[in-house]
């Protein structure tokens, strides 16, 4: 049964009073991405962190940005960038997720028709190229992936409210929660999140699933925290982030979830946080550097990395940013 807790004031004084992890901790320059992105996504996958499709600067597409095809992949060990096999077509919004030792990808979004049409298509990084897989059942766009054993879980979202599929007002809310089995090669449904809402974030912590923040398409930002349990299929509603964010990323690391950046309130977010499963608290953590929104998030090589954005709401000013917080 869901443990609902109305702590949201509670939260906010702890994003006050909570010391940083360590006094020496802060957000650290890295190898810049070699093209600005924006709206992408990412997963750590043999020790390097990887980043798909997303938006980049241009005149072309829809409202002066281009969706892309390219995917990078940064190694922390030598600080250094690569570009891996391009995806079939461009376009932004593509959920990533690891499992079984490949790369996965759900959907996202394709320019189409002057607007933005969502896609249902998987692929995954099979050796030199992206191959096919079952599609999603269901539409779901802006939403969280992530890997618990074998199963990817892909949770929150937006679909079309109704038959057109191409401008923001067409779109509603969904709660739905696909799950993909990567060995069988399946997908099934499993209980829907506590709250409808897209743009969230989240990470795979003691095999279960966290969903972090989001907003809602006719409404504000979010500030809850849910958890899924898989062995129960059910949700458990935690103690709220200390600010609500849109378009935020996250990553898990060290047995604690880390979010940051974001959008709304007004402008673009600094803040970053990290939330203790064990007590169920934030603490405030260094702002980022660089405040940006609708970046990937990924934790790999003891580092948390903040990866791309933009740095002013909605689109413009993307950035080829690249920042990794150690914690201390």
């Amino acid at each position: 049964m869901i443990d609902r807790r109305t702590l949201v004031a509670a939260g906010l004084a702890s994003a006050s009073g909570a010391a940083s992890a360590a006094a020496t901790a802060r957000w650290r320059a890295c190898a810049p991405i070699p093209w600005p992105v924006q709206e992408v996504y990412g997963t750590a996958w043999r020790g390097l962190a990887v980043v798909a499709g997303g938006m980049a600067p241009g005149v072309a597409g829809s409202r002066g940005i281009n969706p892309q095809d390219r995917v990078g992949l940064y190694d922390p060990r030598t600080d250094a960038w690569r570009e891996g096999p391009r995806l079939p077509f461009a376009r932004h919004h593509p959920a990533l997720a690891t499992a079984r030792g490949r790369v996965h990808l759900f959907g996202g979004y394709k320019v189409a028709e002057g607007g933005w049409m969502g896609l249902t298509d998987a692929l995954v990084l099979d050796g030199d190229g992206w191959k096919p897989l079952p599609p999603m059942p269901k539409l779901q766009c802006e939403t969280v992936a992530v890997t618990l054993g074998e199963r990817i879980h892909i949770a929150s979202g937006r679909a079309p409210k109704g038959g057109r599929n191409l401008e923001w007002p067409d779109q509603g809310d969904i709660d739905l929660h696909q799950v993909f089995d990567a060995r069988a090669g399946k997908w099934e449904t499993a209980r829907p999140c506590p709250q409808a809402r897209n743009s969230a974030t989240g990470a795979a912590l003691g095999g279960r699933f966290y969903l972090a923040g989001g907003r809602q398409v006719g409404g504000g930002n979010s500030a809850r925290l849910d958890a899924y349990d898989p062995k129960t299929d059910r949700w458990t509603t935690l103690r709220p982030m200390p600010r609500p964010a849109g378009g935020l990323a996250g990553a898990a690391l060290g047995g604690r979830l880390y979010v940051f950046g974001g959008e709304g309130g007004p402008g673009v977010i600094p803040s970053a946080w990290s939330y203790d499963p064990k007590t169920d608290r934030w603490t405030a953590e260094p702002d980022m550097a660089t405040p940006r929104h609708g970046l990937a998030g990924v934790g790999v090589g003891g580092r948390v990395l903040a990866l791309g954005g933009g740095v002013k709401e909605s689109g413009g000013q993307v950035t080829a940013t690249v920042e990794a917080l150690a914690p201390g």
